[in-house]
């Protein structure tokens, strides 16, 4: 069974046709991925041979899933407050107790991926996923024709959000995902067993190991010559940070061997 989603822009699409009378409606129920029709009751509405409750209260940017019997936030509160965050674009960001994981200001999150991969070539490569997130990254590499994914997410929480979002790629031949800490994993890849990296690690604050020496030097290790590298840093403020993130993983980045460029909102790298 499909688990249908809901957002606010579905919700007043389904209030605004019982307004009018509609006993059918045109919506997506999967974030934009594709549209459905649903039929229009007195008290629920019918999809693919269920009936399911009008929501009540739904508030913007969450995204609520059918849970049971009801529809609840994707959401899920472990050792940080973690949700699946509804975006114009149509694929979703993600939040670690309101802190945006992914950009979505000017540019959808998905497409933002697309740019990012891009930089590596991925077509025909081995290619390491450090920080796998919602799984973007993966889902451009497959699209692009790598030949593997090597994919990592050390929350458990994230994997669980990667379960309903309709964007986030699924496991296959090609692709895997490991549930764990890469900059614990990291020494157990081979030597010169990849093409390609990408690496999103959070921001610095919260994964310093991620932005260490040890680490680039494994992604050094475990690279193949002439490979490349993309690192997202995005673009912290100096001024209320006091550090030149960039330039100071670039300036890491070349202790390990690897030839840099700043490049948009982040560190493009040839070993």
């Amino acid at each position: 069974m499909t688990i249908p989603l809901l957002t606010t822009k579905v919700c007043t699409q389904i209030d605004k046709a019982r307004q009018r009378g509609e006993t059918h409606v045109q919506v997506s129920l999967d974030l934009d991925k594709s549209v459905t029709e649903i039929e229009l009751a007195e008290a629920h509405w019918s999809w693919q041979g269920h009936d399911y409750p009008y929501l009540k209260k739904c508030k913007e940017r969450t995204i609520y899933y059918w849970c049971d019997d009801a529809f609840e936030p994707v959401a899920r509160y472990t050792n940080a407050l973690i949700k699946l965050v509804a975006t114009e674009w149509g694929p979703p960001t993600f939040e670690i107790d309101g802190i945006k994981m992914l950009p979505t200001a000017q540019v959808s999150p998905y497409d933002d991926a697309q740019r990012k991969v891009d930089l590596i070539e991925p077509r025909g490569k081995v290619v390491l996923d450090t920080c796998g997130g919602l799984g973007y990254f993966a889902a451009w590499c497959l699209q692009r024709g790598a030949a593997r994914i090597i994919s990592f997410e050390k929350n458990p929480d994230v994997v669980w959000l990667r379960s309903l979002n309709p964007w986030s790629p699924t496991v296959n031949d090609i692709f895997t995902l490991t549930q764990g800490d890469i900059s614990q994993l990291i020494g157990d890849i081979s030597d010169d067993s990849v093409d390609a990296i990408l690496h999103d690690p959070p921001r610095f604050g919260i994964a310093g190991e991620l932005y260490s020496q040890i680490f680039y030097n494994h992604l050094a290790r475990v690279l193949r010559r002439g490979g490349r590298l993309f690192h997202y840093t995005g673009s912290p403020n100096k001024l209320t940070t006091g550090r030149d993130v960039p330039n100071e993983v670039a300036k890491r980045l070349r202790t390990a061997g690897f030839r840099t460029e700043l490049i948009g909102d982040g560190v493009l790298a040839v070993l």
